[in-house]
């Protein structure tokens, strides 16, 4: 019977979600138990690109993506796939109504990492909205569970998150993307010349981002509100911890916030979210 398979597809990708990102796992804890499979769904597909460009040294990366990218239409087409990730997630691509156009511009991005280093203004606002924005968009046509009102009305505040969370990233990984991956992501930035004004700027934009999706969050439907706010809470002070250290530090170390801080974020969130304090 199919619905083996399609428990299997759900457990490989929740298996995937667990592996690679705790946080990301941790937020789809909180989120309403019927939106657990198709945030797995859509993590696990991200994930497997991301893993295509970044991490399979040693073979053809673009015939991997475009195999991917072939492959991801086609499930998408004939409602089904033999890879279990592609398989659980043309299910949530079907069921919540998730655009083609943001599956296309997520893997272009993708495709950009196979051929570009030094990103200008442009280059840069494009890729993250490939690689984060429309991920946040892909999330939010799961937590507003179609209803296209509130999908419109939240998707500019959804895409400021996804952009918030992906700078941060680029923060704390300037080291590996720089040193391992030769890639330098923020634009008119020199690796070698990072100052702490080049930081404080970076810093600046990606607090005005998370600004303007808390208010979005706010406006979140109960069943997903917390899980996202638990994220959000969480990269927030992933970003305080990376703005108390020096420029250098960033280029030296991957900044992590640890399992105590970890915890007492989600007890506190928790608490702000059940008196309606968020």
């Amino acid at each position: 019977m199919k619905e083996m398979f399609d428990g299997i597809s759900y457990s490989c990708s929740k298996l995937i979600t667990k592996t690679y990102s705790t946080s990301f796992a941790a937020g789809i804890f909180f989120l309403d138990k019927r939106l657990h499979r198709p945030l797995y769904s859509v993590y696990a597909f991200v994930r497997l690109a991301d893993e295509i460009v970044d991490s399979f040294e040693g073979y053809d990366k673009k015939v991997l993506l475009e195999r991917f990218r072939n492959d991801t239409a086609h499930a998408i087409a004939s409602k089904i796939s033999l890879n279990p990730v592609l398989n659980l997630f043309q299910k949530s691509v079907h069921t919540y109504k998730i655009d083609n156009d943001l599956i296309e511009t997520f893997l272009n991005s993708m495709e950009m990492d196979l051929k570009q280093h030094d990103y200008s203004r442009y280059d840069f606002d494009q890729y993250i909205l490939g690689s984060a924005e429309v991920v946040g968009l892909m999330c939010l046509r799961v937590f507003t569970e179609n209803n296209d009102e509130l999908y419109q009305h939240l998707k500019p505040m959804a895409m400021k998150l996804g952009a918030a969370f992906q700078k941060v990233n680029f923060l704390r990984d300037m080291q590996d993307d720089y040193k391992v991956l030769n890639r330098m992501y923020f634009p008119q930035i020199n690796f070698n010349s990072f100052s702490e004004k080049d930081k404080a700027a970076i810093e600046n934009e990606i607090r005005n981002d998370f600004s303007e999706a808390l208010d979005g969050i706010k406006l979140l439907p109960p069943s997903s509100r917390l899980g996202v706010y638990i994220a959000y809470r969480y990269y927030k002070a992933l970003l305080s911890k990376i703005s108390r250290l020096s420029a250098n530090r960033i280029k030296e170390e991957r900044v992590r916030v640890g399992n105590d801080k970890k915890f007492r974020l989600m007890i506190h969130s928790c608490l702000q979210h059940h008196l309606n304090l968020i």
